[in-house]
């Protein structure tokens, strides 16, 4: 089994990375665990902080490492939260900040230019200086409801309705969530990048 440590210090994202890899030949390590702090987050796209993470990880550790950058990005809004997504409204982590902040940019705002999507790059890097990251991308669109529902997931999920759906992603089950996100997406493609280095 390989060891790999998780660049990331999330707490959702922990939970739904352990479930989603909990099949997979990965033994995976959370960075906190061996000591290793959060990285400057100083890239202007979700996939150059996803590499900052993963080779700060990588270099602190000796050890493979997987990191994830991911946010909601809105159209009507110039793509915000976007980067800024777990710090827009200026703490970082502040879920119902956050939210509340995203209510007011939308007040008034019809549900036809409230579309938006989760997005999820994944960088895997197989040691510090890895010239050839596994680089995947995964989207979840649909639109940002008008308030809050649901107890599940973390982040935005209490106001993102996915497409073809009936509730939101706070109100979906954990196990069918981790069916449809952007996190499920890119790590599907993941897989399917790591199958094709062993073909």
């Amino acid at each position: 089994m390989q060891r790999i440590v998780l660049a990331s210090s999330n707490r959702g994202k922990l939970a739904e990375f352990n479930a989603l890899l909990a099949d997979s030949h990965f033994e995976v390590v959370p960075q906190a665990e061996l000591g290793v702090e959060d990285a400057e987050e100083t890239g202007l796209t979700f996939a150059e902080n996803a590499l900052l993470k993963a080779r700060h990880a990588s270099s602190k550790t000796g050890l493979p490492a997987l990191a994830d950058d991911s946010g909601l990005c809105m159209p009507h809004l110039r793509g915000a939260p976007g980067l800024y997504s777990a710090r827009y409204s200026g703490g970082h982590g502040d879920s119902a900040a956050n939210n509340a902040k995203l209510l007011r940019e939308l007040d008034g705002v019809v549900p036809e230019q409230r579309g938006a999507f989760f997005i999820c790059v994944l960088a895997l890097l197989w040691h510090a200086d890895d010239p050839a990251p596994l680089i995947a991308e995964g989207r979840w669109h649909g639109r940002v409801l008008e308030a809050p529902r649901g107890t599940h997931g973390f982040g935005y999920d209490p106001l993102f309705l996915p497409h073809e759906q009936l509730l939101s992603a706070a109100e979906l089950e954990p196990s069918v969530k981790n069916r449809l996100s952007h996190r499920a997406q890119a790590l599907a493609q993941l897989h399917a990048r790591i199958a094709e280095l062993h073909v």
